[in-house]
């Protein structure tokens, strides 16, 4: 196991070099320049001296493939660089707000994980019952429907009306609501692949010969197929991942939580582009983390998968 883990995080380390080298590239190119918006945001004389004092603190002056190199070498070292627009550390900033981007996003695809799988047994008993229809309506339906737009509905009802929540105090109730919805996309379509591979081991040998041993169809479901629909619904967990990120900044954006993709949509105009570097690599380290977790959760559920 030590083995693939070593080769998990070289892979991953591989992959977080690519994409570091990318972002750079496409950042660096964006149009406008941020050391005139800086001077425009900050009301700073429009003048040569000025303007070649801020390029020579950012570095700006400096070829592009110094620039990238210095700074990968403290984007490593935990320097991520100071914020174009706040004047502070970037690392500070996201040290603050990620706990919340994280509780959100993590937080909704453990609780899609934790509701598909009684909603998807249920539903894999009785096929064509109330639990297989409710399963299939809710996967198709949010499919569907963006997060942002039921957000809006639920401000209105939950918020307008009701008045049981607080919509934009950033307070529990509005952080709980917030992962619910993230969840709510997510488990309509884990339960279905949930339940389609318990469906499919109901069809082998072994399961009627667990039937003729006389055991119900919910406990041979239960003891002969939940690991094997686990497996499957891990499997699926990491296509959703990717999916949780784009939720949970529309979310955070639409409640006003200040969590990194509030910071970043707040940033982006600024061309604050230490803002968007360590954005991207923060994304792409969460990607890699979930694929490198579940494919180590995989292998330990089928030990045939660690040739």
């Amino acid at each position: 196991m030590s083995a693939i883990i070593i080769r998990i995080g070289l892979r991953s380390a591989a992959s977080l070099l690519a994409v570091s080298a990318l972002a750079f590239l496409v950042v660096a190119f964006m149009p406008s320049d941020p050391v005139m918006i800086a001077i425009q945001a900050w009301n700073l004389p429009v003048d040569g001296a000025t303007v070649n004092a801020l390029r020579v603190e950012w570095g700006l002056d400096r070829p592009l493939p110094v620039r990238y190199a210095i700074w990968l070498s403290d984007f490593v070292t935990g320097d991520w660089g100071r914020s174009f627009r706040t004047g502070s550390p970037v690392l500070e900033e996201f040290l603050a707000r990620l706990p919340l981007s994280l509780g959100i996003g993590l937080g909704g695809l453990i609780l899609a994980a934790l509701a598909a799988v009684p909603l998807g047994f249920a539903a894999a008993i009785r096929p064509d019952g109330l639990a297989d229809r409710l399963s299939r309506l809710l996967a198709v339906t949010v499919q569907a429907v963006p997060a942002f737009w039921i957000g809006l509905v639920l401000i209105w009802v939950l918020g307008v009306k009701l008045r049981l929540i607080s919509p934009f105090s950033g307070g529990p109730d509005v952080l709980i609501l917030t992962a619910s919805l993230v969840a709510l996309h997510s488990t309509g379509m884990l339960a279905r692949v949930y339940r389609r591979d318990l469906v499919g081991q109901a069809g082998q040998p072994y399961f009627r010969t667990a039937l003729a041993k006389g055991l119900t169809r919910r406990q041979a479901l239960w003891r002969h197929g939940h690991r094997s629909a686990v497996y499957a619904l891990l499997s699926a967990i990491r296509s959703e991942a990717g999916w949780a990120i784009g939720a949970t900044a529309a979310l955070e954006v639409l409640f006003g939580l200040p969590g990194i993709s509030q910071f970043l949509v707040q940033s982006i105009g600024a061309r604050d582009y230490y803002v968007l570097l360590a954005y991207i690599m923060v994304i792409a380290t969460w990607m890699l983390a979930m694929n490198g977790g579940v494919e180590l959760a995989l292998r330990r559920l089928d030990p045939r998968s660690a040739r």
